[in-house]
């Protein structure tokens, strides 16, 4: 699954959900692992909210290498307290990465068919996420986020047994709050409402990380386009 950020290149985030201070984004249409991606989170200092860019594909504080990120860019909501690589993500920095919305897969016999997952009303979405730091052995620091899957809903089962949680904007305070027991977040952790979102097929563009723009979320022509 790789998130979608489109719109105009100088929409916030802060129209998602209320944050300080942040960077302008430029419009996003095919963001691939190991690329910047935004995050809304709580800055260290003073428990404001901060919108910042960071690597996707989470890399642990304690991680010998980077090499990790690669088998971290998603985590399954239903071993967070298990795994080494974000069960401390999880009670301590956890995040929010708005999007516009996603892409899947469809296996069709060889060819894999992308399909464009937005929400019905147009409002910008947030996907439930963790970051952590990381100080490489030459002293670079890269802070890096991972986005958290659930089973998938009725509507994206046919494409992918998984989904990213997407969080009401009710949830969104509760998600990032300090405070919160184990429980109760991973009770926010569960599919999105069939009938809030919209499923299309869109062209193969997409398929190579390589492509970017508008092009991306051009509808399919035909069986492969």
């Amino acid at each position: 699954m790789w998130p979608l950020l489109t719109g105009n290149s100088s929409r916030r985030p802060g129209e998602l959900v209320r944050f300080d201070d942040g960077p302008v984004l430029e419009a996003r249409y095919n963001i691939a692992p190991s690329q910047p991606i935004p995050v809304v989170r709580l800055a260290a200092d003073n428990h404001k909210r901060e919108c910042v860019l960071v690597r996707w594909g989470l890399i642990p504080s304690w991680a010998k290498d980077a090499g990790i990120a690669a088998h971290t860019i998603n985590a399954r909501a239903e071993t967070l307290t298990e795994k080494p690589a974000f069960r401390t993500a999880f009670r301590r920095r956890r995040c929010l990465v708005p999007a516009d919305g996603f892409y899947e897969w469809l296996k069709s016999g060889k060819a894999k068919l992308p399909h464009a997952i937005r929400p019905k009303d147009s409002h910008p979405l947030a996907f439930a996420g963790l970051w952590d730091h990381w100080q490489g052995p030459g002293g670079q620091g890269i802070d890096s986020a991972t986005v958290v899957t659930t089973n998938a809903n009725d509507l994206l089962r046919p494409l992918h047994e998984r989904m990213p949680v997407i969080l009401p904007r009710e949830h969104y305070g509760a998600w990032l709050d300090p405070q919160r027991k184990e429980d109760e977040l991973l009770s926010l952790l569960r599919p999105y409402p069939d009938e809030l979102l919209t499923l299309f097929p869109v062209s193969a563009w997409v398929s190579n990380a390589r492509h970017e723009g508008e092009r991306c979320l051009e509808p399919a022509t035909g069986l492969f386009a």
